[in-house]
């Protein structure tokens, strides 16, 4: 098949998207499709193929929240694609996609994203009812098919009333090279010295009201063990390093968390023991996945897909009012204990989810959808 996929921005800072995104198309296309990632980037253009996958980047135009590029909207017109698949709402390229799905006959794919759970649909609510009737206007009722990264997913997707088939395609992670996670140990090592004198529980993720950051700090602070070290790493977004930083000093923190921005920096899951991530809503949560993959086990809430954590001790996935006494228990547990989780989680994860399965299940869901209405 012909594929274009399409996606807002793969820019570093929006977090698991781009590079999930970039996997999955370049999955497709070592499964014998021929691949278009299309993505827009302020003021910038740029092109590289990847073997079967061909990207190209395209200027950013006024106003660039909503991500609307004449460069891309022309370039999807000289193309004829079997499929068009659209990552995330809301945003000017979803209507590029729309459009031109229409005028070639042929199905349009919308992956939410996480963008349709009821957390997100309450978040910043009048924007979304203003880019649903006027930034893509019949979009997502033009929708063949629906790609969700968890069953969790596609409920939110089917609560809305949407009736458009859904295929379930999780994200997935690749076995993490030694070399490159002995040298982010050596970087954090350098960067945050403390890492390298007592255990780290670890937050790696955006740094976004959704993610419940304030409350982790919060939480810590009152109930996390105090030889422990807190590190978070993000990209800032609600929230920068210096304002969490800030927070912390405010509420006596300092010496028992330390906020780096994550942009430009390795991964930090080498130098930690515990992993955690509180957010109100995930429909994936990729990083989850990463840290099992490199060993680390996971405190999670249970508004994100990962329910499976509470099997064969793979890790925890709790209700937020519980995340607390999960956080004690993973602590008392010591650190052998933790290595033992975290060999359990990363052979799971390995295991169950890979790009080219995810790619084989799309592909075949692609094939069976009707054209675009």
């Amino acid at each position: 098949m012909k594929l274009c996929e399409m996606v807002p921005s793969l820019e570093e800072r929006h977090g698991g998207p781009s590079k999930s995104i970039y996997a999955l198309s370049a999955a497709l296309a070592r499964n014998g499709h021929a691949v278009e990632l299309l993505a827009t980037e302020p003021g910038r253009t740029y092109e590289n193929v990847d073997g079967g996958l061909h990207v190209r980047i395209f200027p950013r135009d006024w106003p660039q929240r909503l991500c609307p590029s004449a460069g891309l909207r022309v370039a999807l017109a000289g193309e004829a694609p079997d499929i068009i698949h659209h990552h995330s709402l809301w945003l000017r390229t979803l209507h590029y996609a729309h459009q031109r799905a229409q005028q070639l006959d042929k199905p349009l794919v919308v992956s939410p994203r996480g963008m349709m759970s009821r957390w997100a649909m309450r978040h910043h609510a009048l924007r979304k009812k203003f880019a649903r009737a006027f930034v893509h206007p019949g979009a997502l009722e033009a929708v063949a098919g629906w790609h969700a990264t968890s069953t969790e997913e596609a409920a939110e997707i089917q609560a809305l009333g949407f009736t458009q088939p859904v295929c379930v395609a999780p994200n997935a992670v690749s076995v993490p090279v030694d070399a490159d996670a002995v040298a982010a140990a050596g970087y954090w090592q350098t960067a945050c010295p403390d890492v390298g004198q007592r255990p780290v529980a670890l937050f790696y993720s955006r740094f976004h009201q959704k993610k419940r950051i304030i409350e982790l700090i919060d939480l810590w602070l009152e109930r996390g063990p105090r030889d422990w070290l807190l590190l978070l790493v993000g990209i800032p977004q609600d929230y920068s390093p210096v304002d969490l930083e800030d927070y912390i000093l405010r509420n006596s923190g300092v010496g028992r968390i330390r906020a780096f921005s994550g942009i430009g920096r390795p991964p930090p899951y080498a130098v930690a023991s515990l992993f955690l991530l509180p957010s109100h809503n995930e429909n994936f949560g990729l990083v989850i996945a990463e840290s099992m993959a490199h060993g680390v086990p996971a405190i999670v809430t249970d508004t994100t897909p990962w329910t499976a954590l509470n099997t064969a001790d793979r890790g925890w996935c709790v209700p937020w009012r519980s995340f607390g006494d999960a956080l004690v228990a993973a602590a008392a547990e010591g650190p052998s204990a933790l290595r033992t989780r975290g060999r359990i989680a990363r052979e799971w994860v390995l295991r169950e989810f890979s790009w080219e399965k995810s790619a084989r299940e799309l592909a075949a869901f692609y094939q069976q959808l009707p054209s675009t209405a």
